[in-house]
């Protein structure tokens, strides 16, 4: 195995398939084409998250179980992939699987293998969606929880009994939305489930690309918590990560209406909007009124926080640049200037 090759030349050159997935936001699949574009330094990283590429790679001969790689790379200031650490992480390769790919590793290289700075541990429901998603896109069955959550989405065990079902068995019911009418039995699970289990089903779904009839109960359900007297503000976090999948327009006005309660602006929020629903701040009023609600927080170093990773976005990088070098509106430069005040007196 030649060490300055890329992943996709040696992937391609032991002929195996192989189907890519950032982890780093929400999970998404990433084509061949684009991924070989990040390999080859001629895109930026589309999805960063605290300056790293978080990704998945199932790989494999045609016929075999594939083999799965969870990555962790740094990326340079401009969002491009760190060759060193590539190149690094090719070298662990050559040294634990030899001269090819094409063969099963024994137990001894998977170990070696494992042992390297670049591969590392999603999160549970991130780890659960890339496996319904993979599956469900190589046409293999879903796991061995699927049934029971469909039946229990179904309300046929009763809402109470929640407690066996599993968070692989709700992803793959949300990676097959359009199969065995799971959208009818998540729309009408959504209103019913009690607290917990509708917690692990709006994280799952917050990786989704919604139809539009879950994404009007979703809707549905910010409106009516936005008009009580209180709102359960981590269950309205949860619901608008949840919405980060849906059709812009609707996405851009719901994200709009929660940064306009004061009340809302809180901290966990906020994240929840730059982490998964960023999408919507590609309208620049939009950005503006996130940006000064981010000031508000008068915390400088999450202020800087939040503007480095925005900035990190290709999509939004010449925006929050913009903004940051003249075109902000009066409001936000007064936000700025406020909490630079406030970190000179403190």
């Amino acid at each position: 195995m030649d060490n300055s090759l890329s992943l996709h030349v040696i992937l391609e050159q032991a002929k195996c398939d192989y189907v890519i997935y950032d982890l780093s936001r929400r999970v998404t699949e990433i084509s061949q084409k684009d991924f070989v574009a990040i390999e080859e330094n001629r895109v930026a990283y589309p999805y960063p998250v605290q300056q790293h590429a978080q990704f998945g790679i199932a790989f494999g001969q045609a016929g075999q179980s594939p083999w799965i790689w969870f990555l962790k790379m740094p990326l340079d200031e401009r969002g491009l992939l760190n060759q060193a650490a590539l190149g690094d992480f090719i070298q662990y390769v050559a040294q634990a699987m030899g001269a090819t790919l094409d063969k099963t590793p024994t137990e001894e290289e998977q170990e070696k293998l494992a042992n390297n700075p670049y591969t590392f541990n999603p999160q549970d429901d991130k780890k659960a969606m890339f496996h319904a998603f993979l599956t469900a896109r190589l046409n293999q069955p879903a796991s061995q929880y699927y049934d029971h959550a469909q039946h229990y989405l179904s309300g046929e065990l009763g809402w109470t009994e929640w407690q066996g079902v599993g968070l692989q068995g709700l992803a793959d019911l949300c990676a097959r939305m359009d199969k065995h009418n799971n959208t009818t039995r998540i729309r009408k699970a959504l209103s019913q489930m009690p607290e917990t289990p509708r917690y692990a089903l709006l994280g799952c779904l917050e990786h989704c690309q919604l139809p539009e009839s879950i994404a009007e109960r979703i809707e549905e359900q910010i409106s009516s918590m936005l008009n009580a007297d209180e709102a359960d503000l981590f269950l309205l976090t949860a619901y608008l990560r949840a919405l980060s999948g849906a059709e812009h327009a609707r996405l851009q006005s719901m994200v709009s209406k929660v940064l306009s309660e004061s009340s809302l602006r809180h901290r966990e929020m906020l994240i929840a909007i730059a982490g998964r629903c960023w999408s919507s701040l590609t309208d620049n009023a939009l950005l503006d009124k996130f940006l000064i609600a981010v000031a508000d927080q008068n915390d400088q170093a999450f202020f800087q926080q939040m503007i480095a990773d925005l900035v990190m976005i290709p999509n939004l990088r010449p925006q929050v640049l913009a903004l940051l070098h003249g075109s902000a509106s009066q409001e936000l430069m007064n936000a700025v200037k406020l909490l630079q005040q406030s970190v000179r007196q403190s």
